[in-house]
């Protein structure tokens, strides 16, 4: 099987004209950070094909034991920095935002999370600055740079409160364009990679806004196989990859419909 996807790789590769020549439309790659177990896999396959995606961080568990913001993973956010990716806030816990009480909004973490208290904590605007703030410090410690003025609500769900305060301490949401939803967190036996692969190659548009993770730790069938073939084909239909440190047209005129 990887050795097909290679082949196909190669193939599609081999299609392409100069990046000069074909760039004629773009899309905007973020990954989240998720289980991580396949952030080196994924990083390479970046590098490889010269793509600069924007990176949103929590201190989310591992695939290690760790957590994703923990000293043992500077080396691997040193060098995203150096690749000169965008990275904006994913809030510190990645728990979920759940609605908004009076002038402030409820926080909660995933019912799978272990420990912690479950019907979560609510959070004012000085409070939910904190928590946007946290991972932005956590990521200046281990490489000297802070975020772009971004952030993205884990699950991509917000509440009216949520987004005035973030933006009220300095941050923009962003959340994914329809065909730009990749996949990679679905479960495996329903939406196997090479269907994903086949719906994101045929629907991807000129402006889309795509999510994926470091890893998924529930996913049997690693997305990160063929995530490669994604790039590949892309640009072979002419896209160039971009970051962001705002929300894109597109989104927002989205969110004024």
């Amino acid at each position: 099987m990887l050795f097909r996807r290679s082949l196909l790789a190669g193939a599609l590769a081999a299609l392409a004209v100069p990046a000069s020549a074909q760039c004629g439309k773009t899309v905007y790659l973020t990954i989240d950070t998720g289980w991580m177990d396949r952030a080196e896999q994924i990083a390479a396959i970046m590098a490889r094909h010269g793509v600069k995606a924007t990176l949103f961080l929590a201190d989310e568990r591992t695939h290690r034991g760790d957590t994703s913001l923990s000293e043992p993973w500077a080396p691997f956010w040193l060098a995203r920095v150096a690749e000169g990716h965008a990275f904006g806030s994913h809030t510190m816990r990645h728990w979920y935002f759940r609605g908004d009480q009076g002038e402030r909004v409820r926080f909660v973490p995933h019912p799978s999370s272990a420990g912690g208290a479950r019907e979560g904590t609510l959070l004012d605007r000085e409070a939910m600055c904190a928590e946007l703030r946290a991972p932005e410090e956590r990521l200046r410690a281990m490489t000297g740079r802070g975020f772009d003025p971004i952030w993205r609500a884990p699950g991509g769900r917000t509440t009216p409160n949520a987004i005035a305060f973030a933006a009220a301490c300095g941050f923009a949401h962003v959340g994914w364009t329809e065909h730009g939803f990749l996949g990679d967190e679905l479960p495996s036996d329903r939406y196997p990679n090479d269907a994903l692969l086949r719906r994101s190659l045929a629907s991807i548009r000129d402006g889309e806004v795509l999510v994926m993770h470091w890893g998924i730790r529930s996913r049997a069938q690693k997305y990160a196989d063929v995530f490669e073939d994604l790039v590949v084909g892309l640009k072979a239909r002419g896209f160039c990859f971009a970051t962001l440190t705002a929300p894109p047209p597109r989104l927002v005129a989205e969110a004024r419909r």
